[in-house]
């Protein structure tokens, strides 16, 4: 058994330790805006927070996550208020949505480390892959979200997803504890 911590809770895991990360979050904990890009680690659409640093899922066993700290998209804001969310609808960074949960991911890392990036720092650290060829709106809303972060701007919220957090859960096992 493995046991982490997956959006502030404690999970075990009954799986094979060698299991990719990425299919333990999305298989047995239904937590599906980790996408499956490529599987070599090249994308980025499988990025997640660990231990406060962008992880491409697909790349990381559930055995070398044991005793971690694991944030997919979903816990990132549950109401869709993170900088990085709003700044990405604000700035139309958001095509087909397939890589973004992704991006979204390691736009907070880097913006948690430097709410002021240079296009230089951005390019750096954002190698994720956009088949819809965004990188310009991207880099706008990770440059807006970091004015957000320095109570420069503001962003009129987008809207909240449609339904609460307590009632997803409910359909999603791995996250409520045992009775």
């Amino acid at each position: 058994m493995t046991k982490f911590t997956v959006n502030d809770r404690p999970i075990e895991y009954r799986l094979d330790p060698q299991t990719p990360l990425l299919w333990a979050l999305r298989d047995a904990s239904n937590l599906t805006g980790t996408k499956y890009g490529c599987g070599n680690g090249d994308c980025g659409a499988c990025m997640v927070v660990i231990d406060g640093e962008a992880i491409r899922s697909c790349l990381v066993s559930i055995a070398e996550v044991e005793g971690r700290y694991v944030t997919t998209i979903e816990a990132l804001s549950r109401d869709r208020s993170h900088p990085v969310q709003q700044a990405f609808v604000a700035e139309q960074a958001v095509q087909c949505g397939f890589c973004t949960p992704g991006l979204i991911i390691a736009a907070s890392v880097l913006l948690r480390k430097n709410s002021d990036p240079s296009d230089a720092e951005i390019d750096a650290a954002i190698r994720n892959l956009c088949r819809c060829g965004t990188y310009p709106r991207v880099r706008a809303a990770i440059k807006r979200a970091g004015r957000v972060m320095r109570r420069q701007e503001t962003i009129a919220a987008a809207p909240p997803p449609g339904i609460s957090p307590e009632d997803a859960a409910k359909d999603v096992p791995a996250l409520n504890p045992p009775e």
